[in-house]
């Protein structure tokens, strides 16, 4: 191609970066000869062969030939002294690719190992070799890897990169000039790690490259791709493997452009590129981020980084022979059906006490099969390490209705209550709504058989995985104390790479590292944040608007019952309990759903209680006054109770952290103990836990006939409408999982909630063990008007018989059948 006819064809391109190329020159002789100056006129040089190599340059055929060589040579060879430099700001999320791979790697050696100790790694495309340089910050390369292949075709870029390790004296590296096609290890060897950074786009040929790869990966390996793309999301929303789709929507307007942008320097932004690894490979994570070098709309130059692995090794970490295998056992663990290995089935199958009724499945499991048959990748979450998090999609309106929020950044709901109702045991399996999982942590302390949470907001799960991946990575207890105690951390983002990356699922991932600022913001912690974080927010705005600040810190740091009394009647309460505050925004029914997470349906049982109360008829409850007054009386019999008998500073966790927008050393939830984290952090600790993504009814209805020991349903059905079936379908299927003498313990806003006929009608015993009464104060929270037990003592009609006798751990759990409220609990 001709110099002259590479001009006529891009003269905009050209003018724009003359006059870059202009200013910068300027800029470099105008600024004084100091030191500074020289190290900004070495970085000015740098990017004015970047520029020209890139933009001014036509791309020629070599000397040497033809072919992909020559024009990469072409490309690189004018600007591969500076290569490095010029590229830091435009490359980004190659040191966020190394980290995740490394970190998956560490894991392995510490925690499982490897079937070897001779780890390899294939750095394809890898230029300069930079690099494996950078690896260094995460791994000691010289040690860890016993043998390292950078792979290019670029021969320019290669004798930088044996400069480079000339320099750092690693013997252990070797630089070849070949095609990826065709590159194989000595002896049929295979590699632990191969990567690709930035060079798939700049491969004509990827198919066959990508084909190539997937026989040089062993079983066990990780491979880690960082790359452009450009792709829209009506392309990846009916693919179930590709672990979450958060950010991977590029606007046409994008499309277009970095296509036609990049398109000059033969670097292709197809959309196959990214399709083609994620269907050969497994998806361990997947991340589309923005560079944001140029600003603006158009300037967010998009680009992704991958963690995969084979796409049939999903079995590998558990020792069993098939994928298979691998599925019957986490769906039994699901469904809590017993498990029949596909080796032994014909003997173990006229045993099984379920072969009678149609088989029991999960949906990951049906979801599994269906992409088995296809030849597809499973879903992303087969290939973690841990499979606690079932996999769910993320498209369907029931999950996409959150927005990708969660509403409860702590339980309102108290352990203690809990613990006592229930004492637990080691042979308790256990349902029970996520929220945001610190009750679940408290439950396992007591060491149940298994734990299933459900929730159907995704970012309430995913809260529940960073806080068991903290845990489960063995982070410090000052790095734990700081994300869930003060919930801030200002290495948050370096943390969740290195640390807790291998631990979360692939969509957690993706959220927690949209959401890092989270914990990084200098105005807000965690517990700020959510739906629950606007009534904080405006709690604490209100006092500080008031001048009452120092008050509220006062409050908070009582050493006494009668000085936190003294420092509520006075001066806190006049605020928190205004009346002109609750009838503008606390007794709305937009603040009640958005901020403290209150449905219409229990907003309603608030307000029938309060009409019951005074005498009133239903029909009054359409008037404002009288749902404001409601909700007034229902935060009066909450609060002061509260503030009159509990102290903050000592016993009250919950009402501490609205109030400083953190815990304390000396109050906290129990998990936060320096004991609970010992004891949760130690190997294996989770591995009863699954977490569903789903609704309860969806959840329950594929579980075993009798498996449940307990169901902890908090307030859910207070969600319900009276009229609908809802409440009566739900109980039934409880019904259904929970084996005889199973209990259910659920809370409720109303003192005589409807759905206890439900309950009653459908098998089971409610006894009403606590009631809130003006005055009175239940538990710390003091939050429900009732707690209730409901016993099944029952199967229903539907149900096969049992042999009618009710299951007992060997604790007695029997309540007064005389008195609807238990003894005042010790707090």
């Amino acid at each position: 191609m001709e110099t002259s006819a590479a001009l006529e064809q891009r003269p905009l391109e050209i003018i724009a970066v003359a006059v870059v190329v202009l200013l910068l020159l300027s800029f470099t002789f105008l600024c004084p000869f100091s030191q500074e100056a020289k190290v900004l006129s070495a970085k000015t040089t740098s990017f004015l062969k970047f520029f020209y190599a890139s933009f001014l340059k036509p791309h020629q055929d070599s000397a040497t030939g033809t072919g992909q060589q020559a024009a990469l040579e072409s490309f690189y060879k004018a600007q591969a002294d500076v290569y490095d430099a010029s590229r830091a700001f435009l490359l980004r999320g190659r040191e966020d690719m190394l980290g995740l791979v490394a970190a998956q790697l560490r894991y392995k050696e510490e925690k499982k190992g490897w079937k070897h100790n001779k780890l390899i790694w294939i750095d394809v495309g890898g230029g300069t070799g930079w690099n494996i340089e950078e690896m260094s910050r995460f791994l000691d390369v010289p040690s860890f890897f016993s043998h390292v292949y950078l792979v290019d075709l670029s021969p320019s870029l290669l004798n930088v990169a044996k400069k480079r390790f000339e320099r750092l004296g690693w013997n252990n590296v070797t630089v070849i000039c070949q095609d990826a096609r065709t590159f194989r290890l000595a002896g049929g060897a295979m590699a632990d790690l191969i990567t690709l950074s930035y060079s798939l786009s700049m491969i004509p040929d990827f198919y066959s490259v990508v084909d190539s790869l997937s026989g040089l990966l062993s079983s066990q390996g990780f491979m880690g791709v960082c790359d452009f793309y450009v792709q829209s999301i009506v392309d990846v929303q009916t693919r179930n493997y590709t672990g979450g789709v958060v950010n991977r929507h590029v606007n046409w307007l994008g499309r277009v452009f970095w296509r036609a942008w990049f398109d000059t320097d033969r670097v292709g932004l197809e959309a196959a590129r990214r399709d083609y690894l994620e269907y050969r490979f497994g998806t361990v994570l997947s991340i589309s981020e923005r560079n944001l070098i140029l600003g603006g709309l158009i300037g967010r130059i998009p680009y992704y980084i991958w963690v995969g692995k084979p796409k049939f090794a999903a079995a590998s970490d558990l020792s069993v022979n098939c994928s298979t295998d691998v599925l019957e056992q986490l769906d039994a663990a699901c469904t809590e059906s017993p498990y029949l290995s596909p080796r032994h089935h014909r003997e173990l199958a006229i045993n099984a006490v379920e072969l009678s009724r149609p088989e029991i499945r999960s949906k990951a499991y049906e979801c599994a099969v269906v992409n088995l048959a296809g030849n597809l990748p499973l879903p992303s979450t087969f290939y973690s390490i841990h499979h606690w998090r079932i996999h769910y999609d993320e498209h369907l309106p029931k999950h996409t209705q959150f927005h990708d929020e969660y509403i409860y950044a702590f339980n309102w709901e108290c352990p203690l209550l809990d613990n006592r109702l229930l004492k637990i045991g080691e042979n308790d399996v256990i349902l029970t709504i996520t929220s945001a999982g610190d009750n679940l942590l408290s439950y396992l302390n007591h060491n149940p058989k298994r734990i299933h949470a459900v929730d159907l907001n995704p970012a309430q799960n995913h809260l529940l995985e960073l806080k068991i991946a903290a845990l489960s990575s063995e982070i410090c207890y000052n790095d734990f104390w700081k994300l869930f105690g003060l919930g801030k951390h200002a290495d948050f983002r370096n943390l969740l790479i290195s640390r807790l990356s291998p631990h979360l699922s692939s969509h957690a991932y993706q959220f927690w590292l949209k959401n890092s600022e989270t914990f990084t913001s200098s105005h807000r912690g965690l517990y700020e944040t959510g739906g629950g974080g606007h009534a904080i927010r405006l709690v604490r705005w209100l006092f500080y608007m008031l001048g009452l600040s120092d008050e509220v810190k006062r409050l908070c740091a009582a050493k006494t019952l009668n000085e936190q009394r003294e420092v509520w009647r006075s001066k806190v309460r006049r605020v928190l309990l205004n009346r002109f505050l609750n009838w503008t925004v606390v007794g709305t029914e937009a603040f009640a759903w958005k901020a403290a997470g209150v449905p219409p349906a229990q907003r309603k049982m608030i307000q029938l209680d309060y009409l019951d109360q005074e005498g009133l008829t239903d029909s009054g409850i359409k008037r404002q006054d009288i749902g404001g007054n409601a909700i007034w009386e229902y935060l009066v019999n909450t609060l002061d109770p509260v503030a009159e008998n509990t102290l903050l500073s000592r016993d009250n966790h919950f009402y501490l952290l609205c109030l400083l927008g953190h815990y304390t050393r000396e109050c906290h939830p129990d998990y936060l103990t320096p004991r609970s984290y010992q004891k949760l952090s130690r190997p294996n600790a989770f591995d009863g836990l699954r977490i569903h993504t789903d609704e309860l009814n969806e959840v329950v209805s594929r579980m075993a006939p009798r498996t449940l020991t307990i169901a902890v349903l908090m307030d859910s059905l207070d969600w319900f409408a009276p009229k609908s079936t809802d409440a009566t379908i739900q109980v039934q299927a409880v019904n259904r999982a929970l084996k005889l003498g199973g209990r259910v313990l659920l809370r409720s806003a109303g003192l005589k909630p409807w759905y206890i006929r439900v309950f009653e009608d459908n098998g089971f015993v409610a006894k009403r063990v606590n009631a809130r009464f003006p005055g009175t104060c239940v538990d710390r929270v003091n939050m429900y008007a009732s707690c209730w037990i409901c016993t099944k003592t029952e199967d229903l009609a539907s149900l096969p018989p049992s042999d009618g006798k009710v299951e007992s751990t060997g604790r007695d759990r029997t309540l007064s059948s005389t008195s609807s409220v238990v003894e005042q609990l010790e707090l």
